[in-house]
């Protein structure tokens, strides 16, 4: 089985902004460690409170925000950015 990952708009354009090793290694993580997953809550933890349905994927001092969309078995990346300024 395989898991379809998508980015969103802004999503896409955070990782533009990256350096070309912090954005390399983020494409491979994503797809190497969480497309090939049954399930990609393995690696994943959920967010607490009003992000209640997001999950958060720790790649270095990075964190990707993704939704987990199991009828569509995709993962949706929301947002990527520093592990000081994502959760603001």
């Amino acid at each position: 089985m395989g898991w379809q990952i998508e980015l969103t708009g802004t999503a896409h354009k955070q990782l533009k902004k990256l350096g070309h090793v912090e954005a390399k290694r983020i494409r491979d993580y994503l797809r190497e460690r969480v497309q090939p997953l049954e399930d990609p809550r393995q690696l994943g933890k959920p967010l607490q409170g009003q992000l209640g349905e997001l999950w958060r994927y720790r790649v270095g001092d990075y964190r990707l925000i993704a939704q987990i969309e199991d009828e569509r078995v995709c993962v949706l990346v929301v947002r990527i950015g520093h592990r000081k300024e994502i959760y603001r």
